[in-house]
């Protein structure tokens, strides 16, 4: 196989476009991807995988969630996009594969008192894990697989590395949740709307005259981020602790907590209090005043790295422990299978199960899981201390 341009190559004697799977949600971004590598002069076939399972959940707004009944709508706008564009369509039921893969795995985790991130297993385990998998198995060659995030690879020849770097817009830069990739997966894909600001792809998808250009954006994972469907027979209401173990109230169920939360501990104190710890053996939620979520700490595990081999000196970077936390200047040093990050400044709600990732400038070097306090059992068995019951 030789490449003879941007968009074709050749087999034998044969040239043929080459072939990009763009990963559909239904919505303005992937859509205006889709049409702009068309436009590019690929070939594209679009895809969508379906993971509602078609369980009860709470009912949704305009906006609707990522997981749920709303997947109907979002398919047949997919489709529709694609009939527009005239180009293939598959839709693929990887429901079963999202239960094992995202939403048990997101259970485990709130149950051993964790906060997961349920975009970054799903993008690590099912966007660009499964759904090409699954393409590739159903006997459809391809070449690339796009998506519509607001993000961007580039080769450096230096480093031998194909890098992942922050969008154009800052606003909506989607690296957090891309970490995962590896270098085998970035090789292949593409982001088109990586160099684009929001305001130019919805007037893109305007000009086109896209079925989905006027269509709102999914809001949450769940309806509400009403997580308590999933968990139908662990809801155990237990203690809320102050600092020195004293009871002053009662949790529902540790799932529905989170630390840095203020909202609904339902406690009267002379001060604010809000959750700064949660301790799954004691099945306690531990709340104390805002100055306790301040750590400058944090030990991270299940690491990849992108930008660079695994490292095995101390570096600097600035790291990054939620979506839309702001980067803070911190030093990383390695400890086997771990790593040890110190921030120059205290963070607020350093929070065990989120993700932190580590910046140099626009580029992402790698990231983790934000483990335990002192706790290395995520790094052995993560997310597995406790059954998943079901109904």
């Amino acid at each position: 196989m030789r490449a003879i341009g941007a968009e074709y190559i050749r087999i034998g004697v044969m040239v043929r476009k080459r072939r990009v799977v763009v990963g559909m949600s239904g919505g303005v971004d992937s859509s205006v991807a889709a049409a702009l590598l068309l436009e590019q002069g690929y070939e594209v076939i679009g895809a969508m995988m379906k993971i509602w399972d078609g369980r009860k959940l709470p009912e949704e707004g305009a906006g609707h969630s990522c997981y749920g009944p709303g997947e109907l709508e979002d398919l047949s706008d997919a489709q529709k996009v694609s009939e527009f564009l005239g180009i293939k369509f598959f839709a693929l039921d990887l429901s079963r594969a999202y239960n094992e893969q995202v939403l048990d795995p997101f259970c485990r985790e709130y149950l051993c008192g964790r906060t997961p991130n349920p975009c970054v297993i799903c993008n690590h385990k099912m966007k660009f894990g499964e759904l090409p998998r699954k393409i590739s198995e159903a006997g459809i060659e391809f070449d690339f697989f796009a998506t519509g995030h607001y993000s961007r690879v580039e080769y450096d020849p230096g480093r031998k590395r194909y890098l992942l770097k922050k969008a154009l817009d800052l606003s909506k830069d989607q690296t957090y949740f891309l970490y995962h990739l590896s270098q085998d997966q970035l090789s292949r894909t593409l982001f088109p709307l990586g160099d684009l600001r929001k305001e130019q792809v919805r007037k893109i998808a305007e000009k086109l005259g896209l079925p989905v250009a006027f269509k709102k954006e999914s809001q949450d994972f769940i309806a509400g981020s009403d997580y308590s469907i999933l968990f139908p027979q662990e809801r155990h209401p237990g203690p809320i602790l102050d600092q020195d173990g004293n009871q002053i109230g009662e949790h529902r169920g540790i799932m529905f907590y989170t630390i840095g939360q203020r909202k609904g501990l339902r406690i009267t104190a002379k001060e604010p209090l809000y959750v700064i710890r949660i301790d799954p053996e004691k099945n306690a939620v531990i709340a104390g005043p805002r100055e306790k979520l301040f750590q400058r700490e944090l030990r991270a595990v299940n690491l990849n790295w992108i930008a660079m081999e695994r490292p095995t000196e101390n570096f600097k970077a600035r790291g990054r422990i939620r979506q839309q936390h702001r980067e803070a200047e911190a030093e990383v040093v390695p400890e086997g299978a771990l790593v040890r990050v110190t921030f120059d400044q205290p963070q607020m709600a350093v929070t065990p199960g989120q993700a932190v990732v580590f910046y140099q400038d626009d580029l992402v070097l790698g990231g983790g899981t934000i483990g335990n306090s002192g706790d290395e059992r995520m790094d052995r068995n993560p997310g597995n201390d406790y059954p998943i019951k079901r109904g």
